[in-house]
């Protein structure tokens, strides 16, 4: 058993934080498993969706502080810390061009939830409580929690999170936009997959393009850039093996069998 495990089954990979005793908080070297993981999902062609969720009661709560203490804590070695090693989490999340959906299955907090922020959509067990938690110990967020959270919940929500680091429950995590659904705590992890599957039976080019394009259009904020982007995207997809497979699906009311190209 180790501290992070990634298995992939069914056109889904789960990527599973596994240190229930330590509340899922991660090591370097998980950070560097995480992200090795994400780079192998986006490179094998099996894989359609991905999942991240943690062992236990806890989602995440960050960087094992235990780590921190003996280390050189020059301004130097802690940025080096963050760039090279914590944030080739966020590098790889963000290169993923499959669906990433990550299952809130209890605490989460500091870079715990930056790092499920990283996620395309988030779910959360009915007794899930996020925080960000970073000013409670003096410091700031380190694994991009001031760039996700106010894309999520707007800039004075996050502000006010940041600020306090009060803790949100996962009805007042749903309310604000930051998961889309709440889930009995036992059911959370088989919906989650269930949804998973749902989606890698969709056609995976068309599920694909439809990410990039989403957030192509936010970075670039001009709706011309982004129709020019989509027209290219539409003449790809359209021209794929599963498209036809799509509409002889849709004409014969039958479920579509894609083959991702």
């Amino acid at each position: 058993m180790t501290d992070l495990e990634y298995a992939v089954a069914d056109h889904v990979a789960t990527i599973r934080l596994n240190r229930p005793t330590r509340k899922n908080s991660f090591t370097f070297d998980m950070v560097d498993e995480w992200a090795r993981a994400l780079r192998s999902a986006e490179a094998d062609e099996d894989v359609r969706v991905v999942v991240v969720t943690g062992t236990g009661d806890s989602f995440c709560t960050g960087v094992d502080l235990g780590l921190l203490e003996d280390r050189p804590r020059t301004p130097i070695a802690e940025k080096n810390m963050l760039a090279n090693r914590v944030h080739q989490v966020a590098y790889a999340a963000e290169a993923l061009s499959k669906p990433y959906l990550a299952a809130i299955n209890g605490v989460a907090v500091g870079a715990g939830v930056d790092m499920a922020l990283m996620a395309d959509i988030r779910f959360a067990g009915a007794s899930a409580r996020i925080s960000e938690g970073y000013i409670r110990a003096g410091l700031v967020p380190g694994d991009g929690g001031c760039h996700y959270l106010p894309r999520t919940v707007g800039t004075a929500d996050a502000l006010r999170l940041l600020w306090t680091g009060d803790f949100l429950d996962a009805e007042a995590a749903l309310k604000l936009g930051i998961v889309s659904e709440v889930r009995p705590d036992d059911e959370l992890d088989a919906w989650v997959q269930e949804f998973a599957a749902r989606l890698a039976g969709q056609p995976p080019v068309a599920i694909q393009m439809i990410k990039r394009a989403v957030y192509a259009g936010l970075r670039a904020n001009d709706l011309r850039t982004s129709l020019d982007l989509i027209s290219s995207h539409f003449a790809v997809v359209t021209s794929t093996r599963d498209a036809q497979e799509s509409m002889a699906a849709f004409k014969e009311r039958r479920p579509g069998t894609y083959v991702g190209r």
